[in-house]
């Protein structure tokens, strides 16, 4: 069989297993059963490349496997169920819709600029990633719960409301600002907002 399977990329493939989880459940009428899939795999994400490094005999090509595979995942985690969920919450209006898709389109973009900056960057160092350029695309496992706290005080105005997230979310996906990789600490800071969020979102659903 074509393809890697071994642990490294375990995490990965269970984070498009959620992601694609969270569209058929949003589809379903059910975007809070696809929020919790949402933030798991922005979980899983947040770990894949940390257990992926603990092999040290991995070859060029499973390096490049990994890379190649990370950003198709996360094109439909954080790109496309983001949009369906939109879509599913009342964003129905064409400018919503049209500027929902550019928020995917944005984080393709910045996905694939990504993998070639990062392919090139491991040819000449071995040194681990500081910092990114743009805004991960991963963000919105994050910033689309957050919103989703507050959708009962925003009643009507929720669709608005999430349909400018993405928008802003959007922009910094390609906006060329320098962000600091998140460090262990930062990491288990997200993962506390992510408990919380979540706990919010099962009691206010």
């Amino acid at each position: 069989m074509i393809g890697v399977y071994d642990y490294t990329v375990l995490a990965t493939y269970l984070s498009l297993a959620f992601g694609v989880s969270g569209i058929l459940a949003a589809m379903n009428g059910s975007p809070y059963s696809a929020l919790l899939c949402l933030m798991v795999s922005g979980l899983l994400d947040a770990f894949d490349g940390r257990i992926a490094r603990t092999k040290k005999n991995r070859t060029e090509q499973e390096k490049r496997f990994g890379i190649q595979l990370d950003s198709l995942s996360d094109i439909v985690c954080f790109g496309v169920l983001p949009f369906v969920i939109g879509v599913c919450s009342g964003a129905r209006e064409w400018w919503q819709i049209a500027i929902m898709a550019l928020f995917a389109l944005a984080g393709l973009i910045r996905l694939a600029y990504y993998n070639v900056t990062e392919e090139t960057r491991q040819q000449q160092t071995d040194e681990k990633r500081k910092h990114y350029l743009g805004v991960p695309i991963t963000s919105s496992a994050l910033t689309v719960p957050l919103l989703f706290c507050f959708r009962g005080l925003l009643a009507g105005a929720f669709p608005i409301a999430y349909t400018l997230l993405l928008l802003v979310n959007g922009a910094l996906f390609v906006v060329p600002v320098q962000v600091k990789k998140p460090s262990k600490t930062g990491l288990a800071v997200m993962l506390v907002i992510g408990i919380v969020c979540t706990a919010l979102i099962l009691i206010c659903r």
